[in-house]
């Protein structure tokens, strides 16, 4: 088979995949067209080989969440998970609502690193009132998403070194009571299921028998399925691990127990639980779900939990965030519209919204200003009234005071003519009775020379 050229280029087509000897191509295209010469083996074969080298330069990241009631044992499963102690401070359970405390680790296994970020809901049930328990874990997630979009839409952006912090599952612990689903799981994963990958498990799974814990799955899946909720389902579009993972989504939800204790059972040590009726082995199939969650989880579809964050539940946040913002696709005559032209239309609504704003804001400055004005007036004319009335009143009072002073001078004259005429009698009266006294002692004293 011979290479068949295309039209317009100076590429060719290979119509055979064997490997050639040697292949000649002296078709020319045009004046001054070289001849190409394609042998042995090309190479581009070694690509996911040069992915792989890269990935494992750069190192992974994993982030899990955990939600569940106080007393579960999500600390315990998540040290059981990656085979090691993780260090933190015993989370206080003082606060009123639900606390989202997240811790980073850096784990190496063999020459691959791995940035490790667990998120855990401290308080979750805790309250009397539950309504709202599931605020907060929805804010915490949206938040980083919101971060991520914020990277995104810089001018210069880093993302290559950028510490992705968006959850990519969501490790949901139920308790073992049997029966069936509480309200607080049901509204909680209902909020949750599109923001995040659900794994629902069953925690503390020895605590139930075997028969009532099959009911008790069953019963799980029968009542999420009718209430909408929508669990992560391992994916089996890949043949490699389709039938595994076909497997494995009819044992959903998992039944675990955690355990970092490790008991001599036979000639090997094992992660257990010893109880005084026996022994729990955590790695035992036969006990527990565990092994299942840790392949299923870790060793399977870790890279498909990431891909599905990114591009099921961040891409459902960033279009929903730019609809918001008003960015579209198309146009009313669904045309392509380009982010210029989204950009110049956003930019031109907000200026005119601005300058309307602007124009609104600006007749109310001028109805108030009128309006104090009229106000002041009132005022002005109120004080002006007053002061009249002040006015008048004080003249009216000053008359008074000056008639009741003309009145007291009247008086005041009247009684100092009073008092002179009075004087005037007295005077008058102590003069006649002088002389009366003279006159008396005058014929007193010639009677007596008689």
């Amino acid at each position: 088979m011979y290479p068949v050229p295309v039209a317009g280029s100076c590429e060719f087509l290979v119509t055979s995949g064997s490997t050639m000897a040697a292949v000649e191509v002296a078709r020319q295209m045009s004046e001054g067209a070289r001849n190409l010469s394609l042998s042995g083996h090309v190479g581009f074969d070694s690509m996911p080989d040069q992915l792989v080298n890269k990935s494992v330069c750069q190192g992974f990241c994993f982030n899990i969440l955990c939600v569940g009631e106080t007393g579960l044992g999500k600390s315990t499963l998540m040290d059981t998970l990656f085979n090691t102690r993780f260090e933190g401070d015993p989370a206080a359970h003082n606060q009123p609502g639900v606390h989202i405390k997240s811790n980073n680790y850096e784990l190496q296994e063999s020459n691959v690193r791995l940035k490790l970020s667990i998120v855990n809901s401290v308080g979750f049930g805790d309250q009397i009132n539950k309504e709202e328990s599931y605020k907060s874990i929805v804010e915490f997630i949206d938040a980083q998403f919101e971060a991520y979009l914020q990277e995104e839409l810089k001018i210069k952006r880093t993302l290559h070194s950028y510490h992705d912090s968006r959850i990519h599952a969501c490790l949901y612990f139920i308790a073992p009571t049997g029966h069936s689903l509480k309200s607080l799981d049901l509204v909680t994963m209902k909020k949750l299921d599109s923001k995040v990958n659900i794994i629902p498990i069953i925690a503390k799974a020895d605590s139930i028998s075997k028969n009532e814990l099959q009911k008790f799955k069953i019963k799980i899946m029968s009542e999420l399925v009718s209430n909408g909720v929508q669990i992560y389902q391992f994916p089996t579009d890949d043949e490699t691990v389709a039938e595994i993972n076909g497997t494995m989504n009819a044992h959903l939800p998992f039944a675990v127990v955690g355990s970092t204790e490790e008991i001599k059972i036979g000639n090997k040590m094992m992660k257990a639980r010893q109880y005084p009726w026996g022994t729990v082995q955590v790695e035992n199939e036969n006990h527990c779900d565990f092994v299942k969650l840790r392949e299923m989880l870790i060793r399977v579809n870790m890279e498909d939990l990431r891909e599905q964050t990114h591009a099921r539940h961040y891409e459902l946040y960033r279009r929903c965030k730019l609809e918001e913002m008003g960015f579209k696709d198309t146009d009313p005559d669904n045309k392509p519209f380009s982010l210029q032209e989204t950009y110049e239309a956003k930019r031109n609504e907000f200026l005119g919204e601005l300058q309307k704003k602007e124009e609104e804001m600006r007749q109310m400055f001028v109805m108030r200003v009128k309006e104090k004005e009229s106000e002041l007036k009132e005022a002005e004319k109120e004080l002006h009234d007053k002061f009249d009335r002040l006015k008048k009143l004080h003249q009216d009072e000053k008359k008074k005071l000056e008639d009741k002073k003309k009145s007291l001078d009247d008086e005041i004259n009247a009684f100092k003519q009073r008092k002179t005429a009075a004087e005037l009698l007295q005077s008058q009266a102590q003069q006649s009775g002088s002389q009366q006294t003279l006159k008396r002692e005058k014929e007193r004293k010639n009677s007596g020379f008689l």
